[in-house]
């Protein structure tokens, strides 16, 4: 049985965006785009980032940390460090501009 593929309409930061996707992942792929949406404004309204380019980088980084720090695995140790280290070294380059 194929999958039904359609567009779905997403609003990020203002700016609307068509994403094809199956029919039966049409929302959760809202809910992530709103939640995304959601950590964008917050990082734009503190006024410290600039551009869309890097308010999405940080808060791509953001979320990824968050999801990967909600496991408990001992594995994910490493990798949460590193994107902690990673997003604070991205605030400081882009508050020093």
């Amino acid at each position: 049985m194929s999958k039904s593929i359609q567009p779905v309409s997403l609003n990020i930061l203002g700016k609307e965006y068509k994403i094809a996707c199956a029919q039966e992942e049409h929302e959760g792929l809202i809910r992530t785009a709103q939640e995304l949406d959601r950590q964008m404004r917050k990082i734009r309204d503190t006024g410290k980032v600039a551009g869309a380019e890097r308010i999405a980088v940080l808060a791509a980084l953001n979320l990824a940390h968050d999801t990967s720090a909600g496991k408990n695995n001992p594995d994910n140790t490493e990798f949460c460090k590193r994107l902690t280290d990673l997003r604070l070294k991205i605030e400081n380059v882009l508050e020093n501009r």
